[in-house]
């Protein structure tokens, strides 16, 4: 079976490497040629705990893996094509940008030699996919190929893993002979009795929206109710563990913090909603989730400045720019949205992160970059913990105490014991607490 993906971000590139792992021929195709180059070099353009060894192994060892330019040349022969490109939020509509989508369909149909199925696996409203079918059509005998929905749940970080040994696989068909080609696909995930649900093309594009915005409502939910905490001397992990022990709610995604961010849930909450408008539902729990999510980093900005007298012309120190732990994306990060507000006040902000500093600096050129937290963090006024990175999670606090005297530390993912913080002569803030 050959594969052929169109698209080398982020899902297109996991989704070629793991399937190349998977023992199956793959081209993962970019209009890119210097992100192409840099790819059958074995240099990934992100950091992924993993990528480069999948990379290298099966450029140089199985070359099972191919990266090309050429779309033609790539799916002429291809079993199954997978659209993976990019779908952002339009800036003022709220919804999905499918103009990459409807290219590629556009460009498949000009290219099909034989027989193939082609999956939407980028993030799109449902609908699409038949939209992909209709295009395709207009040229091509709908006799010669199939559409299939087959969402991802990658989650940055952990990426590989995911793919590997996913918790479900989704699949839209509207025949069986796609499902049983898609079913053979993911044949090797047998063996790890991987869920494989097979549905209608329409509840697999809804079910990737539907598992992204529940998980952004439980985590604005529990924001909310650290709020509360704070107000009236409760502790939002205290409560979180109570409510995570009941196997209905579950532990997931109830850590409260600064909001959430990242390429996926920020616009994926907000083409929810606009595609529930379009189709007049009211999905007015989405809105408030993305309304409260949206005021959140307003809310802790002025929390920082209030506790630590923050004056025109001080320093604080950020530790962490990417918007979640193990990776480089900075996209929506809310490290980056507080580093923004302070600046605006006129407080410098001194920053750390172990791999999203070139992309944290590509879109913030005023943030003074270290080498390390402990240089962040001298001479400062307040240290702020944005990121919980695994080497934040034990800091030399009497060590940095030696530069910078009388701190504030404002722990926005809760990684630390209050009491043991304040034991050193620091003032504490966490969230919810």
């Amino acid at each position: 079976m050959k594969l052929a993906i169109i698209g080398t971000g982020y899902v297109g590139l996991i989704t070629g490497a793991c399937f190349a792992e998977f023992g199956y021929q793959t081209v993962c195709i970019d209009k890119d040629e210097n992100r192409v180059n840099d790819l059958n070099n074995s240099k990934c353009p992100f950091y992924e705990p993993g990528i480069e060894d999948l990379l290298d192994k099966h450029l140089n060892k199985t070359k099972l893996l191919s990266f090309s330019n050429s779309l033609s040349a790539s799916i002429h022969d291809a079993d199954i094509i997978f659209i993976t490109v990019g779908t952002p939020t339009k800036r003022i509509e709220g919804e999905a940008d499918l103009s990459f989508v409807w290219n590629v369909a556009e460009e498949i149909s000009n290219n099909i030699n034989k027989y193939c199925i082609v999956v939407t696996k980028s993030t799109v409203p449902v609908g699409t996919t038949k939209e992909v079918k209709s295009i395709i059509a207009k040229k091509i005998n709908e006799k010669n190929f199939d559409v299939v929905s087959n969402p991802e749940f990658l989650r940055e970080g952990s990426a590989i893993n995911d793919f590997m040994r996913p918790d479900r696989v989704v699949i839209g068909c509207e025949n069986k002979k796609s499902e049983d080609i898609m079913k053979e696909l993911y044949r090797p995930l047998y063996l790890l009795e991987t869920p494989l649900i097979s549905t209608t093309v329409e509840s697999a594009e809804i079910t990737k929206y539907a598992s992204n915005s529940f998980l952004a409502t439980k985590i604005s939910f529990i924001n909310q109710v650290a709020d509360l905490c704070e107000k009236v001397g409760a502790d939002v992990q205290d409560v979180a563990k109570g409510m995570g022990i009941d196997k209905r709610i579950g532990n997931k995604f109830l850590h409260a913090g600064p909001g959430y961010g990242g390429s996926c849930f920020p616009k994926d909450v907000k083409a929810f909603i606009t595609t529930a408008q379009k189709h007049d539902v009211d999905l007015s729990i989405l809105s408030s989730v993305d309304t409260f999510n949206e005021n959140r980093i307003n809310k802790i900005s002025k929390k920082i400045i209030s506790k630590a007298n923050l004056n025109k012309g001080d320093y604080v120190s950020l530790l962490g720019l990417s918007f979640k732990p193990n990776t480089d994306d900075v996209r929506d990060s809310t490290s980056l949205k507080i580093t923004k507000l302070l600046q605006d006040r006129g407080i410098f902000v001194k920053a750390f992160d172990p791999e999203a500093m070139d992309n944290a600096k590509k879109e913030n050129t005023e943030l003074q970059l270290f080498d390390s937290a402990y240089e962040a963090c001298e001479d400062t006024k307040a240290i702020i913990i944005g990121t919980e990175w695994n080497e934040f999670r034990a800091l030399n606090f009497l060590k940095i105490q030696k530069s910078s005297k009388n701190l504030i530390i404002f722990d926005l993912r809760n990684i630390y014991n209050a009491k043991e913080i304040e034991e050193l002569g620091l003032q504490y803030f966490g969230t919810g607490k």
